[in-house]
């Protein structure tokens, strides 16, 4: 299953949790009534001689009206559960008291996390998530979190780092990064939402026993007390329901996407023994996968591992059994799991270091051929690695960072020194237009990046053009720790120096795409898309606009430029389509026809970016340009597309 089938099997997942939902909701509804029955028929018991005119006294006018203020309470309690979380996914880790590792952190198990994710993140054309350790969790498990790539986190305990070798971490966080490209979290999100208003009549009947407690006290012979105090039992008695009900539907979600996730891993890795030496771990540890956090039980369809244990997650676990799970991977295993203490050493860490140094000349001249187009074939099966990247990619991303210059990467992973290195980016060659791009920062810029900027100008002119992409991917997450204030005055100046030759070239354009696509949802809170078009044809002035820039970019002449245009429009499979002049087109305008093709549903944003890639092989030729604008479309509409397709 493709990226685009499992984020339309997302969208289905969603309608079945809609469902589910309004069946909890008619079994709450039912339960209360028949509470307030039973608790009016105590009041009125001197009226009320038999069960038949206890019934009678209930009509529908007064099941209606039960059912309707169930349903606000439970409505009102989901709505508030999801405005809650609308921030993403950096809500859900810190409920749990995860703290974010800094990206300068000197602690080898948490830096040895950090690689192992920024890897994963570069093979998989998407900046790394923000990375969160649950520091008091001994067990072993993670979780990812968020409704999109762009407001993505991860978060993991520190009996993960501290237990896994670096094999098995890597499976881990592949499984997560399956569940980030899935449309998993989303429907994690929702699904937490949606149960914390099934849960919230438990929630009431428990303030109400606890208020009622003091009053029966002074009144313990009072008929009414006494009703009340049965009414708070009653409702309490009724969140256990809901959260028997919320289990349900926790694991008829749940079960099914964490064996497919499993499965993304190891074809992501093309390593079984990761995933599955991390699943043999946890059954070998004393404290398993266990989170003792609280509110772990709300998030405990999203983590790695079961992480809750007790009598309702036996009868509705969200996790398959680890010997299932395991016997997925290893057809061949013994059952016996495992009870070492595998975390890799120092020494373990250097080691590895060493080997990507080794596999660095394997893979550069690879590498190198992709960026200047030889790779035709692979740049034409792009669309296929979105979500789902070659196992090769891991290989080439560690050795591109391995190559990568020291101090370029270093700055580009602190917030300082990743302003500094995208300010670079924007800088024009022309010495007339870059000093006065400098004097805009010397001006506006805060002196520490200014002066960054100043020392890593030389390197940055030199930055072979296959960094850009994963320069930018690993600058974003620095970015994101920015102050709301500190990110605006940034942008302002990026789009200062973009703007300063009176021009804006289409890698200018792709740039800030790609940036203020990742970023602005961290600072402002902006409202999910919702997916509207089924067809690409509903929107075929913004086909033409996109489908016109992306044949300008790759061809020389008019004749190119048609070809290109007309390629992509027969594998769109549309007609009537208009190439447009270079006049006819305005940065704006290209803008607007994202956003509204970031509506497209998954698969009709399929059919839309492999008319992209149609007309880059138009002519066997693939340009750094190119490249770049597909992958900052494909980032626009949130398919995360590798920037190396080797």
């Amino acid at each position: 299953m493709n990226f685009f089938e499992s984020q339309d099997r997302a969208h289905k997942n969603t309608a079945l949790l809609v469902v589910l939902f309004v069946l909890a909701v008619i079994a709450l509804i039912i339960m209360t009534n028949l509470l307030l029955m039973v608790v009016f028929g105590y009041i009125n018991s001197e009226q009320v001689r038999d069960g038949g005119t206890l019934i009678r006294q209930m009509d529908w006018q007064t099941f209606v009206a039960v059912g309707a203020g169930v349903g606000v309470v439970v409505f009102a309690g989901s709505l508030y559960k999801i405005i809650a979380l609308s921030a993403g996914g950096r809500v859900v880790a810190e409920s749990l008291d995860g703290q974010l590792i800094p990206r300068n952190t000197q602690d080898l198990n948490q830096r040895k996390l950090l690689n192992v994710v920024e890897e994963m993140a570069i093979a998989s054309g998407t900046p790394a998530p923000p990375v969160y350790l649950l520091a008091n969790e001994p067990g072993i498990n993670a979780f990812a979190a968020g409704f999109s790539p762009r407001d993505a986190v991860i978060g993991v305990t520190r009996g993960a780092i501290d237990h896994l070798s670096r094999e098995q971490l890597q499976g881990v966080i592949a499984h997560e990064f399956s569940h980030i490209f899935n449309g998993d979290m989303r429907l994690n999100i929702r699904l937490m939402g949606a149960l914390n208003g099934i849960l919230i009549l438990g929630i009431l009947g428990y303030y109400l026993l606890y208020s009622s407690s003091f009053s029966s006290r002074r009144r313990s012979n009072d008929k009414g007390a006494v009703a009340i105090l049965a009414l708070a039992i009653g409702l309490m008695a009724i969140g256990f329901a809901g959260t028997f009900f919320g289990g349900l539907i926790k694991a008829s979600v749940s079960r099914q996407r964490e064996y497919l996730a499993d499965a993304s891993a190891v074809q992501f890795t093309r390593n079984p023994d990761g995933i599955a030496g991390a699943l043999k771990r946890i059954g070998g540890l004393e404290s398993g996968s266990k989170v003792e956090n609280p509110g772990a039980s709300e998030v405990s369809h999203a983590f790695f591992a079961q992480g809750i244990s007790g009598l309702m997650q036996w009868l509705s676990a969200t996790h398959p059994p680890l010997a299932k799970r395991i016997l997925r991977i290893d057809s061949h295993w013994d059952g016996k799991f495992d009870f070492s203490d595998q975390a890799d050493s120092a020494q373990a860490e250097k080691q590895a270091g060493e080997s990507e140094t080794v596999t660095r000349h394997a893979v550069a001249n690879k590498v190198a051929a992709v960026a200047a187009g030889a790779a035709m074939a692979e740049v034409m099966t792009a669309i296929d690695q979105i979500g789902n990247p070659k196992p090769e990619a891991v290989n080439d991303a560690r050795s591109l960072l391995s190559e990568l210059s020291v101090v370029i990467k270093e700055a580009a992973r602190e917030p300082y020194g990743a302003r500094a290195v995208i300010y670079s980016l924007a800088l024009d060659k022309g010495q007339e237009v870059r000093a006065r791009q400098l004097k805009q920062l010397q001006d506006h810029a805060d002196p520490h990046v200014y002066a960054l900027t100043l020392t890593l100008m030389p390197q940055m002119d030199e930055l072979d053009i296959k960094y850009r992409l994963p320069v930018i991917d690993i600058a974003i997450p620095a970015l994101k720790q920015l102050s709301l204030s500190q990110y605006q005055l940034f942008k302002e100046n990026l789009i200062a120096l973009i703007e300063m030759d009176s021009r804006v070239d289409l890698l200018e354009w792709s740039l800030q795409k790609i940036l203020f696509n990742h970023l602005d949802g961290q600072f402002f809170k902006l409202a999910p898309m919702k997916a509207r078009y089924s067809d690409p044809g509903q929107l075929k002035q913004e086909i033409e606009l996109v489908l016109s820039v992306m044949a300008h970019a790759g061809a020389q002449d008019q004749d190119g430029m048609e070809e290109a245009f007309g390629a992509a429009a027969e594998a769109l499979g549309s007609s009537g389509l208009a190439l447009l002049a270079k006049n006819q087109i305005r940065v704006a305008d290209l803008d607007l026809a994202l956003a509204k093709l970031e509506k497209l549903k998954p698969l009709a944003k399929s059919r839309f970016l492999k008319a992209c890639v149609a007309s880059i092989g138009r002519d066997q030729k693939v340009s750094a340009i190119e490249v770049e604008l597909l992958r900052a479309f494909a980032g626009a509409l949130d398919c995360p597309m590798p920037s190396r397709t080797a």
